[in-house]
């Protein structure tokens, strides 16, 4: 289960926790490569950060086994583990300077002094904030103080970095350069990043490969790319992205294909690839991405698959445009989003909509 053919540095077997009665982990089995930028995702409550604090120490399992480059961690104390953590609150020493913040974990190291001063222009370097080692913690800013963090846990050499929703203190926009400034650390630096994170497009577009927890489980474990197009179960596919669901009747066809009848939509053929988990005829639900489906212009032929509907609700973002349409002879709504090209219209609440849609975009769940 690692990433292609990456060394595994951490390996996870059966870990079950029990807080009392409460299961927080259910026998949790998995291993994360070498270099891998791996993300742990899943609403608030999954044990996603209880996951983490396994890893690194600072919880005990309730059964199973925590291995971190093959040697078994039973017994063996936070800081003995080739592992550090940088936390959601940062824990910055107000009262020191950058250089001792980030110098604050070479204490005992037997560095001498010059080497420790070394150590931490390096590490001051390495995340963007050369020449700030004498200024006051005091005067930095949110993504100042996070790069602080991460340098002092980076200068520790660790073989694992963990990283426990660091960035939901930012902005959107000091967020959105952070996560790309971490992904471009993560590949100069080489070492294996896990972050948890409750925000489905940061695992998007930080990860190698994330898993989505949901009740101390994991539902899927699988690329970015992967988890998106292919979500193993209804609960997944509503959880990464937006998803619109569509009641079907499924009738099982010839070869690979099933037969459905699609809510708004009409009929369709769709390939069995196309249906996670085990599919019965019957009941059951179709799910599409807004981006793969196209108003058509007024006046377009309708090629291929078309349904008709009325533009229910309209969000204009300057690049996009995201529509809620009401499709004719369904009691419910479609969002679908599209570019905004020019000299292509953007349509108001209450204007005829002609809905363009691929079958190889549908995923079939189960009723």
């Amino acid at each position: 289960m690692t990433d292609g053919a990456r060394h595994p540095i951490v390996s996870l077997r059966d870990v079950e926790k029990f807080y009392g009665s409460y299961h927080a982990l259910r026998g949790i089995s998995m291993d994360i490569g070498e270099g891998e930028f791996f993300s742990l995702l899943g609403p608030s409550g999954c044990g996603k950060t209880t996951l983490l604090r396994t890893i690194a120490g600072f919880e005990e399992v309730s059964s199973g086994h925590v291995l971190l480059d093959g040697q078994n961690m039973d017994g063996v104390a936070p800081n003995r583990r080739p592992t550090n953590m940088v936390f959601q609150s940062y824990a910055i020493f107000p009262h020191l300077s950058v250089a001792e913040n980030v110098g604050f974990g070479l204490r005992r190291s037997g560095l001498a002094g010059d080497e420790k001063a070394r150590a931490v222009d390096e590490a001051l370097a390495m995340v963007g904030l050369a020449g700030y080692g004498a200024r006051s913690a005091q005067a930095l800013s949110g993504g100042q103080r996070q790069r602080v963090a991460l340098a002092r846990a980076l200068i520790l050499k660790p073989r694992v970095l963990l990283l426990d929703e660091p960035l939901s203190a930012l902005d959107k926009k000091m967020r959105e350069q952070m996560q790309s400034e971490l992904r471009r650390l993560q590949r100069h630096v080489g070492i294996t990043f896990i972050l948890v994170t409750h925000d489905q497009e940061e695992a998007l577009i930080m990860s190698d490969r994330i898993a989505v927890m949901f009740e101390g489980e994991i539902a899927q474990l699988a690329t970015p790319q992967e988890l998106y197009r292919r979500p193993v179960s209804r609960e997944v596919a509503d959880f990464i992205g937006v998803m619109n669901f569509l009641p079907a009747e499924i009738r099982m066809g010839s070869g690979t294909a099933v037969e459905a009848d699609i809510a708004g939509l009409g009929p369709a053929a769709i390939d069995s690839a196309q249906c996670p988990g085990a599919l019965r005829p019957g009941r059951a639900e179709v799910g599409l991405r807004p981006e793969t489906m196209t108003i058509l212009p007024e006046g377009a032929p309708g090629e291929g698959h078309v349904a008709q509907g009325v533009v229910a609700e309209q969000s204009y973002y300057g690049d996009m445009t995201y529509y809620v349409v009401r499709l004719d002879g369904v009691d419910q709504t479609v969002t679908l989003s599209m570019k905004n090209r020019i000299g292509r219209a953007v349509l108001e609440p209450g204007m005829p909509a002609r809905v363009s849609w691929d079958p190889r975009a549908l995923l079939v769940f189960s009723g």
